[in-house]
């Protein structure tokens, strides 16, 4: 049965509550080679330090989107455009919870801007997806792009001991590249240059400043 618009508002609120309360729950088991108790061992106090700024980029990431999705299936009317972002969204879930826990087992701490930046995300998706499909699709397609080239670069500047964040990184970029390949081939459309570069910089904004905060 199809959701009334308020209905589909009151679900979306309820995302927003449970993303930032960090009440996400992952479907997939925890791609870690190591047992959670001990998955932080072998780490200097540096490389702790690094790599928990470094996951909870990746939690802010997970964060936008989140709203990114749930933004964008509000604003379609084709439902198959919502059971793929919805699709997107469960696994994206997973990742926020990865980051989550793996953030407690380094002992660090989510972004304190999270509300923020899941606003500011949501404001963005509904934007796109009122542009239309294609277009919406299109911003699924360069983001996650973005999004992939991102991970690859955590992956170079993880520690070489921290085998549990590496291995949740690298689940993380084969699900991105998997969301990019969809949405293109249902017909998403290549954004122009300059948003490109746009969306590029609001990205180098929002990691740097959850890289501390």
């Amino acid at each position: 049965m199809e959701l009334s618009l308020v209905d589909r508002w009151l679900c979306g609120a309820e995302v927003a509550l449970r993303t930032l309360s960090g009440g996400s729950r992952a479907e997939r088991a925890t791609p870690s080679p190591l047992q959670a108790d001990a998955a932080a061992c072998g780490l200097s106090a540096g490389e702790k330090r690094l790599s928990g700024a470094l996951m909870r980029v990746n939690h802010v990431g997970e964060v936008c989107a989140q709203a990114l999705y749930q933004a964008q299936a509000l604003a379609t009317a084709n439902p198959d455009l919502k059971a793929q972002m919805a699709h997107a969204a469960r696994e994206e879930v997973d990742h926020l919870a990865w980051t989550e826990e793996r953030l407690a087992q380094l002992g660090d701490r989510p972004s304190m801007l999270n509300p923020i930046w899941y606003g500011g995300a949501f404001l963005i998706g509904l934007a796109a997806g009122r542009l239309g499909d294609r277009v919406s699709l299109g911003f699924v397609v360069e983001t996650e792009r973005q999004v992939e080239r991102h991970l690859e670069s955590h992956l170079e500047r993880l520690p070489a001991a921290d085998l549990a964040s590496r291995a949740i990184v690298a689940q993380m970029r084969i699900d991105e590249s998997e969301h990019a390949v969809a949405a293109q081939q249902a017909g998403g459309a290549e954004l122009p240059a300059p948003v490109r570069g746009a969306m590029r910089l609001a990205a180098k904004v929002m990691t740097a400043t959850a890289h501390h905060v």
